[in-house]
């Protein structure tokens, strides 16, 4: 069952069923990943590439995330889930280490979204960057946060101890022969 969406005039959240366990076995199975499980990796800065890219089935639960913000999203945009095309990659931060300040508006983007696996307590919040103000979101594991591609964001400095695990998710139309492409 999908759980409501809330929002503000910049962001809508939803949150995940059974995220607890599911979180724990994403956890679980990324700590076991190898150098050549990733796709690839990109945007270097600070000292980290901040997408790192593989295979949903590397991790089968990322799959169950994937399809149900592909529902939230469907909702969102008015469109069918058979319209949309999504693409993903997980964000680690460290200690000490934040993501620049950004968009996600490269290409056909419709909507954005990020998913919190593991967010130990201080470490970074998603700052919204509008025109005339700044809204500050504390993550919570098994949080979705989804906002539109052109919109501005960083995530401040993890402060904690551990390092922080999220999933960031692009949706955007698909073509004839290009459904749900991850």
């Amino acid at each position: 069952m999908t759980a409501p969406l809330s929002h503000n005039s910049i962001l809508h959240t939803a949150y995940m069923a059974d995220a607890l366990a599911i979180n724990q076995r994403i956890v679980s199975s990324y700590n076991l990943l190898r150098e050549e499980d990733w796709l690839r990796r990109s945007h270097f800065f600070g000292g980290r590439y901040e997408n790192l890219y593989l295979d949903h089935d590397r991790i089968p639960e990322l799959k169950q995330i994937l399809e149900q913000a592909s529902i939230y999203a469907s909702i969102l945009l008015g469109k069918a889930e058979s319209s949309l095309k999504r693409g993903f990659w997980l964000n680690e931060m460290h200690p000490g280490q934040s993501t620049s300040k950004h968009d996600h508006d490269e290409d056909d983007e419709l909507l954005s979204a990020v998913y919190y696996i593991h967010v130990p307590e201080q470490s970074g919040q998603l700052i919204i960057h509008d025109k005339h103000s700044r809204t500050e979101v504390d993550p919570v594991p098994g949080m979705f946060v989804f906002f539109g591609p052109t919109v501005m964001h960083s995530v401040s400095a993890n402060q904690s101890g551990e390092k922080r695990l999220s999933m960031a998710m692009n949706f955007g139309p698909a073509t004839t022969s290009q459904h749900l492409v991850v």
